[in-house]
């Protein structure tokens, strides 16, 4: 690797984690491009080599146990170290909760909430010392939003993403190091297909719907603002308002009329 920064990116396979490390590769950083998809990794690593950033492949599956340590460890012995950390890797349970396996449950807790813990803490020690860095947890809008039958621990984990990034934020400011929540809404990924909403998501408007590129380059642009958390889209921002400020009882109603649309319960 050259002395570029160097920027891990969990779930760069495909969507927002692909677009991160082309919007980071353009920015100048080097990359480490980890998820389970070792075929895609390669891909996505040509091209980037390709436009001239380094990009070490490092597959990795993190809903196992001990994952995240492995992780790390091959990024030591490679004698690298971590200068921009995005969480992005995350996916969806659809139906009831009740109606799945606990260990479905509990892997997708390994991934959403246990392996952005662990990653952040095993990164932030080098940014202190370099007196500089940034985390970007990808969160939701549906962080902001009351709950919704179906995908039952989705939205609670993407909630306590935000507060776990607005409090390491407050703790690491003073490093020179910002975390940001990154909540973006309806995004163009495969994210709907892996978990089977494609049909129903296919129906809500237009309007709703923001590009990957789009809501890459305007959380990182709120995040060289130094902004700890960031809602993409005019749209989005104002459905996170009116669900902080109007009456629960409305907000709940809207949700629940449309939470078929968008969740799927068994």
């Amino acid at each position: 690797m050259s002395g570029r920064p160097l920027a891990l990116v969990t779930g760069a396979s495909a969507g927002l984690g692909a677009e991160f490390a082309r919007a980071y590769a353009r920015r100048g950083c080097d990359l480490i491009l980890t998820a389970r998809r070792a075929d895609r990794l390669e891909a996505l690593a040509a091209e980037l080599r390709a436009g001239g950033a380094a990009a070490t492949v490092l597959p990795c599956d993190l809903s196992r146990p001990g994952a995240v340590a492995a992780l790390f460890g091959e990024i030591q012995a490679r004698g690298l170290h971590v200068d921009v950390l995005v969480n992005n890797a995350g996916y969806g349970v659809p139906g009831s909760y009740a109606g799945r396996p606990w260990q479905v449950h509990a892997d997708f807790q390994q991934v959403m909430v246990e392996a952005v813990a662990e990653l952040c803490h095993r990164v932030i020690p080098g940014m202190q010392t370099r007196h500089g860095g940034a985390i970007v947890n990808v969160a939701s809008l549906a962080g902001h939003m009351p709950g919704s039958a179906g995908h039952t621990l989705y939205g609670p984990a993407k909630a306590w993403m935000i507060r776990f990034s607005a409090c390491l934020h407050a703790e690491l400011a003073p490093h020179g190091i910002t975390v940001c929540a990154l909540c973006p809404g309806f995004t163009y990924t495969e994210f709907h297909d892996v978990n089977g909403m494609r049909p129903q998501v296919s129906r809500l408007p237009r309007v709703l719907w923001m590009t990957a590129a789009d809501v890459v380059e305007q959380g990182l642009a709120a995040v060289e603002r130094g902004l700890p958390m960031y809602i993409p889209g005019r749209l989005n921002r104002l459905i996170a308002l009116a669900a902080r400020t109007l009456p629960d009882a409305w907000v709940r109603a809207a949700v629940a009329s449309r939470e078929r649309d968008f969740r799927r319960v068994d």
